[in-house]
């Protein structure tokens, strides 16, 4: 009987684990802070790399930082930003968007001294808050 129940469960377990389109979301947002965090350890340690490219094709979220890209597939998940002080999100596009870090690990750019609200949305839903100061952290800006 045990083992019948464990063999159930298992086969439960496998069809949700299956599913990598639930976890792409999560995943894409790790791999967000991972990137932006390597590109403010650049900028502090005076590298001219300092700068996160993020950009989404037909199948991958792309990520590149301090001269190391790497990518995941998407399976459908959107990635959208915005600065705080605005209302309206920007979606991350084939287009580079790009995020510059000061000798200081704060934001130089695309905004100076604001903080930027990233959210994943996709099977599930995933907000990451870069904070004007360089703190990079799960969950919406305050």
């Amino acid at each position: 009987m045990v083992i019948i129940l464990i063999g159930v469960l298992s086969a439960l377990g496998v069809g949700i684990v299956a599913r990598t389109s639930a976890f792409s979301p999560l995943l894409a947002t790790q791999q967000l802070a991972s990137a932006t965090l390597l590109a403010q350890q650049a900028a502090l340690a005076g590298n001219s790399a300092n700068t996160v490219a993020i950009s989404r094709d037909t199948r991958n979220f792309r990520f590149s930082a301090a001269g190391s890209s790497f990518s995941i597939r998407h399976e459908g998940a959107n990635m959208s930003y915005r600065p705080v002080s605005q209302t309206t999100a920007f979606p991350v596009t084939s287009t580079n968007t790009q995020i510059a870090f000061d000798r200081m690990g704060r934001i130089a750019a695309p905004v100076s001294g604001q903080d930027i609200e990233f959210r994943i949305s996709g099977d599930s839903n995933f907000t990451l808050c870069l904070s004007s100061l360089g703190a990079v952290y799960q969950g919406a800006c305050q």
